[in-house]
């Protein structure tokens, strides 16, 4: 069985706005080999609806190799998308979950070794206080938002947690790979 893991872009101040990520090469070379390994990824409306940027990408190169080889892999990967008010997605790789966010996770992690991604704020936070995260892979941008999407908001109890590895990036950005301490 694959791994649960929950990767987001975040500020230093905890805050999830891809406006303000450096998303240079290496990021989205970085974002690449995740997404390589992965058999799903889980989002939910707001996140999907950004990622619908990729495909006319896919389909027409803009030359630069780490985008456009980005781009192919998020058309291409599975993505289930939860949502009130979404009932069909025109993207061919997406469909709308039809069960809880708990049967969905745990009926694509029976049915496969590779790993799920879960890629938006909420559901993010849904996992966690499920338990069902096994690896937290948090990219922090050298930036203070000072306000904006706090990623943990609504978490109700302490989570420990054990640094695994760090990557850091030309960036400035560090990816801290988190376990959690079950």
């Amino acid at each position: 069985m694959g791994k649960l893991i929950a990767g987001i872009n975040m500020t230093l101040d905890g805050f999830c706005d891809h406006t303000y990520g450096i998303a240079d090469d290496e990021l989205h070379q970085h974002y690449s080999e995740l997404l390589s390994s992965a058999g799903a990824v889980l989002y939910g409306r707001i996140t999907y609806q950004l990622m619908e940027y990729w495909p006319p990408i896919a389909k027409n190169p803009t030359g630069n190799r780490a985008i456009d080889e980005f781009a192919v892999i998020m058309d291409s990967i599975p993505k289930i998308v939860f949502s009130r008010t979404l009932k069909k997605v025109d993207w061919a790789s997406a469909r709308v979950a039809t069960r809880s966010f708990e049967e969905e996770v745990l009926a694509l992690m029976q049915q496969s070794d590779k790993d799920i991604l879960v890629g938006s704020p909420s559901l993010i936070v849904a996992a966690t206080e499920l338990n069902l995260v096994d690896q937290y892979q948090l990219c922090v941008h050298p930036i203070i938002a000072g306000k904006g999407l706090p990623l943990f908001k609504n978490i109700s109890d302490k989570k420990p947690l054990k640094l695994a590895k760090t990557k850091t990036l030309g960036s400035g950005a560090i990816v801290l790979y988190y376990d959690p301490g079950k």
